[in-house]
């Protein structure tokens, strides 16, 4: 039998799970991407990746993955600004922290969100408060402000590449923490 030590910065971390969807990377880009996911996860990752049929030249990915509570954060800013990528990570809820998804395209930038037990965007009170005075003033409808919340313009862009992937593999990945 393995002897673990625990320790005060082991004893509090919670595992939680989600899912990396790489919709569009250039072939290039793609062992960069796998290199930045282990960085974050701490095991080894090698995607499958296939073809992208809406964007010639391009390839997608998915990744289920086990790890530390903020894993989707971390990978999130490992790949945001990079050309030509497209992605989405899921973190579920575990008992002592919220969901979370992040979208990336490189026109829109990220897209975070809280996400409850059921995979709902939760939308804190002060945002939509700021929704509701930004429309009052004239500046935008509510309406935009609250598609804007709801990550509605990331949805659209990345619909297509969604899309195109249907039928693909997803692989689990597992982190010891």
């Amino acid at each position: 039998m393995e002897e673990v030590t625990v320790t005060a910065r082991t004893a509090t971390r919670a595992a939680t799970r989600g899912v990396l969807y790489v919709h569009s990377a250039p072939s290039a880009l793609c062992p960069h991407i796998e290199w930045a996911v282990s960085g974050v996860l701490g095991v080894p990752v090698s995607l499958d990746w296939t073809p992208q049929p809406a964007q010639s030249g391009s390839y997608r990915a998915e990744l289920s993955w086990t790890g530390e509570v903020g894993s989707a954060a971390s990978v999130a800013s490992a790949l945001r600004g990079w050309n030509h990528l497209r992605f989405e990570i899921t973190e579920e809820p575990t008992a002592g922290s919220e969901g979370a998804r992040y979208s990336f395209t490189p026109e829109l930038g990220v897209f975070h969100a809280v996400t409850g037990l059921h995979g709902d965007i939760m939308i804190p009170e002060d945002r939509l408060k700021a929704a509701v005075v930004k429309a009052a003033l004239g500046d935008t409808t509510l309406l935009v402000e609250i598609d804007k919340l709801l990550g509605k313009p990331w949805d659209d862009e990345l619909e297509t590449f969604r899309h195109a992937g249907e039928g693909a593999p997803v692989r689990w990945l597992h982190q010891v923490v």
